[in-house]
């Protein structure tokens, strides 16, 4: 009964925000009772915490997976925050707008679960591709990560970009692409291309 809960609560947060959600409505689908859910988690804050913790589980088990079946470091690397970018405004804005306002602390707490491991593969990626020419070999692996993650958090957890009402697509292509171009040689600009030309032909 604990994991169906947090199963609905998860959909149903992703679906219409954090905010304007009671327990009550978080559970409706089910047909069971406030009584039951409190029988397990005291407040909604507690709820919301073991959804996040289910929800970047499974991102960083999809994120493991794409850097585990990529080809190169810099395709691995594009790919990762292209698909992480996905997962961000691929759902009701509401959600995330909520949880960074509200509740920065619970996906602080949700995303430092994993973080340190993920980092670490992260690390490698970029050691990798400095090794094989692909990225600039006079930089940094640890500055360079800290790097994308600020720029990334910039766009994803503030409004700083809110005032271009473009696409996130486009919000990606001229912050964190460029971002990854300018890490590259030669040789990993020419991966990046090949990457964006993939894309490009899925997406017709």
């Amino acid at each position: 009964m604990k994991d169906r809960i947090v199963e609905i609560s998860l959909d149903r947060f992703l679906q219409y925000g954090i905010r304007n959600m009671t327990i009550a409505k978080l559970v409706e689908p089910m047909g069971i009772s406030t009584k039951t859910v409190y029988k397990y988690f005291k407040s909604k804050e507690e709820l919301l915490r073991e959804c996040l913790r289910v929800l970047y589980k499974q991102y960083y088990n999809e994120f493991s997976f794409v850097l585990q079946s990529t080809g190169n470091p810099a395709a691995t690397l594009f790919s990762v925050f292209k698909a992480s970018f996905s997962k961000d405004f691929g759902v009701n804005r509401d959600f995330f707008h909520d949880l960074n306002y509200y509740y920065p602390e619970l996906q602080n707490e949700a995303i430092s679960s994993r973080e340190n491991e993920f980092d670490a593969i992260l690390l490698g990626v970029v050691d990798q591709g400095i090794k094989g020419g692909y990225f600039i070999p006079d930089l940094h692996p640890g500055i360079v990560l800290t790097g994308i993650g600020t720029l990334y958090t910039s766009i994803t957890r503030t409004t700083s970009y809110q005032h271009f009402d473009v696409y996130p697509a486009v919000l990606f292509h001229n912050l964190l692409e460029v971002y990854l171009r300018g890490m590259c040689t030669p040789k990993g600009v020419m991966e990046l291309e090949k990457m964006n030309q993939s894309m490009s032909t899925i997406n017709k």
